[in-house]
């Protein structure tokens, strides 16, 4: 992975100081893995902060889904595979774990 930022990753691209966050960066996160951050994609980003900040935890899939009114089918059509580790990922997030 070569990121034009230098920031500090683990081994599968994730950030390991969430304070070194911003939308910048989710964009360079996300061009890394080749994909074109879009503003829906952002939003995701941000609601998934909101809820990981009022929460404590990342959210599942089946209840990011039904707050963001999208299918999890919706989110696997934009994100292909993993769309909360890929959102938790871009967003600066811990790794979502268990059934996401």
């Amino acid at each position: 992975m070569s990121t034009t930022l230098s920031l500090a990753l683990d081994n599968e691209g994730f950030l390991l100081n969430r304070d070194d966050w911003n939308e910048e960066i989710a964009v360079e996160l996300a061009h890394n893995d080749g994909f074109e951050m879009t503003e829906q994609v952002m939003e995701f980003i941000r609601a998934a902060r909101a809820m990981y900040e009022a929460d404590g935890v990342v959210p599942p899939i089946r209840i990011f889904a039904k707050k963001q009114g999208v299918s999890t089918k919706a989110l696997y059509d934009i994100f292909k595979k993993g769309p909360m580790k890929l959102i938790c990922k871009w967003g600066g997030l811990p790794k979502p774990t268990g059934c996401v």
